[in-house]
């Protein structure tokens, strides 16, 4: 563990070339006078790693002291160090990520790691979504063993809104879609994706199986996915205040139709807005208010009306708790 501390840290002063001690310290997860005493275990084992006071002070290396990686050019680094680690969706991944660019950015001549470290503070990635926690990504590391070595894989599967699973599975590939991961496998009844995050154990077996034949990853899941979107179409109408139509249009795919963009004579707009499923449109629906009306289908307005009447009781409840108390 402290092997793995102090190659971090090392790499660190190469890629920023100086830092705070208190800096090293959140980086690594330490206290302050654990990195004094990484610093000098490194100054021991010949690295020539120094402190300089001040204000601007702190601990770097040598200038010298570096290996070089030629070869990338300013368009071949500013799209690698755009694609940031973050993206990935997985804090244990995004930290090998992080420790791999950091070899590359060390071993770069000082104007080409300036000039990608001043790339990397143009964009930011949030991979934690509005509506809700992280993904569970614990087996993905296992799962990816199992697809690299083509090895069989054992599951258990919690499938959406049903009982859990337990299958045998050949990984042909991971998919990645926003910071979403799914595995392509094979199976006797042929080709499934399972949703990595649904996947609550995974054991990799020695078994070794043969890949199909003229098996493409990214025409499956093209060809997949196109089918999915077409089976999972859900589709409701919605009459909008007009603000509310501008933003619909701009986070949900509108079907152009009869009604599309027609005002009413309060000036509303109703709109046939396509959504995943109903749960997704309702959650549209009631955080818009009262600048939307469900006109169908029959079933979203009921779930509509109950979840504010829930909300309306919920609230009255809690009113009358208060007066009593």
């Amino acid at each position: 563990m402290k092997a793995e501390r102090l190659l971090a840290a090392l790499l660190l002063l190469q890629a920023h070339g100086k830092l705070t001690g208190r800096a090293l310290a959140e980086r690594l997860a330490v206290s302050g006078r654990t990195v004094h005493r990484d610093m000098e275990a490194l100054s021991v084992a010949g690295v020539p790693v120094f402190a300089s006071r001040g204000s601007r002070g702190g601990w770097q290396l040598d200038e010298n002291w570096r290996t070089r990686v030629p070869g990338l050019d300013e368009a071949e680094l500013r799209a690698l160090l755009m694609a940031q680690p973050r993206v990935i969706g997985d804090a244990g991944l995004a930290a090998s990520a992080e420790r791999g660019l950091a070899k590359l950015l060390a071993a770069m001549p000082g104007s080409l790691r300036e000039r990608a470290v001043s790339i990397r503070q143009r964009l930011y990635v949030d991979a934690t979504g509005w509506r809700g926690p992280e993904q569970n990504l614990s087996a993905l590391p296992l799962v990816q063993d199992a697809v690299s070595r083509d090895r069989t894989l054992m599951i258990r599967y919690r499938q959406a809104g049903r009982e859990r699973v337990e299958r045998t599975i050949h990984p042909l590939g991971l998919v990645a879609k926003g910071t979403t991961w799914y595995l392509v496998a094979n199976t006797p009844k042929g080709f499934r994706t399972y949703r990595v995050s649904r996947i609550e154990e995974a054991t990799v077996l020695e078994t070794r199986f043969e890949r199909p034949a003229n098996f493409d990853l990214e025409t499956y899941w093209q060809a997949s996915t196109e089918q999915f979107r077409l089976r999972q179409q859900y589709v409701a109408t919605l009459r909008l205040e007009p603000r509310a139509a501008d933003s619909i249009r701009m986070w949900c795919h509108v079907q152009p139709g009869p009604t599309d963009g027609r005002r009413d004579p309060d000036a509303w707009v109703t709109l046939r807005v396509q959504f995943d499923d109903e749960e997704g449109a309702c959650f549209v629906v009631l955080g818009l208010g009262p600048v939307v009306d469900v006109i169908e289908p029959a079933s979203l307005q009921a779930r509509v009306q109950a979840a504010v009447a829930a909300t309306v009781e919920r609230m009255h409840d809690r009113n009358r708790r208060r007066r009593i108390r």
